[in-house]
């Protein structure tokens, strides 16, 4: 998993300046402050998405185990646990 400094990082070089609005009122850049605030709030996001995708992996891993202990096919199993649904990110 990535730090949180090297998402920072990531971000600012993907995005090395942020512009806000529309076609119909035209774009503003970020000020320093804005656009900082905004990369840690994406970092923050990305951070807390990471520890969710850890987090559901560790309970299927758990879940898994359990149901082997407890001597089901892997039938049974695969039953129990469907794959998971591709999520739509837009970024991976």
């Amino acid at each position: 998993m990535k730090t949180k400094e090297e998402i920072i990082t990531q971000l600012k070089t993907e995005n090395p300046t942020i512009k806000v609005g529309s076609d119909l009122i035209g774009y503003t850049e970020l000020t320093t402050e804005e656009y900082e605030a905004t990369i840690l709030e994406w970092a923050d996001f990305e951070l807390e998405k990471a520890n969710r995708e850890t987090e559901l992996a560790n309970i299927k891993a758990n879940k898994l185990t359990a149901y082997q202990k407890m001597g089901l096919t892997q039938e049974e199993i695969d039953a129990l646990m469907p794959p998971e649904p591709e999520l739509l990110t837009g970024s991976n």
